[in-house]
């Protein structure tokens, strides 16, 4: 096993956690509470998230990403969006690999300016 949770693992923990902020919701916490239950939220997106990219990408693919955002944050996360938008759409058959990856990053890089001086 890769170390990571599953599906059910994570939605055992969410619920867990939901039942938490519903607990110190009823106890009269106040701000405190809104600040855990929009973090939860955060947690619940970037575990759907990753779940959704672990199921649609290779293990080759999933490092290449990484490796791109760690470089680039900004370009990975955009990536990672594209990703995740063609998964939503049913436009990924199967799952992408690394050379799709490759392809995928090499379409999403901008173009790069190249800039001719001419002196006089």
């Amino acid at each position: 096993m890769s170390g990571e949770p599953n599906d059910e693992e994570l939605e055992k923990l969410r619920q867990e956690k939901m039942e938490q902020l519903q607990e110190q919701d009823g106890q009269g916490q106040g701000q405190g509470v809104d600040e855990e239950a929009m973090e939860a939220q955060r947690e619940q997106r970037e575990a759907q998230k990753k779940a959704m990219l672990r199921k649609h990408l290779t293990d080759e693919a999933r490092k290449r990403l990484n490796t791109v955002q760690m470089s680039k944050p900004d370009f990975g996360d955009q990536v990672e969006q594209q990703v995740l938008a063609l998964a939503q759409s049913g436009r990924i058959q199967g799952k992408i690999d690394d050379e799709k990856m490759k392809q995928l990053l090499k379409e999403l890089q901008p173009d790069k300016k190249s800039f001719d001086i001419q002196r006089r």
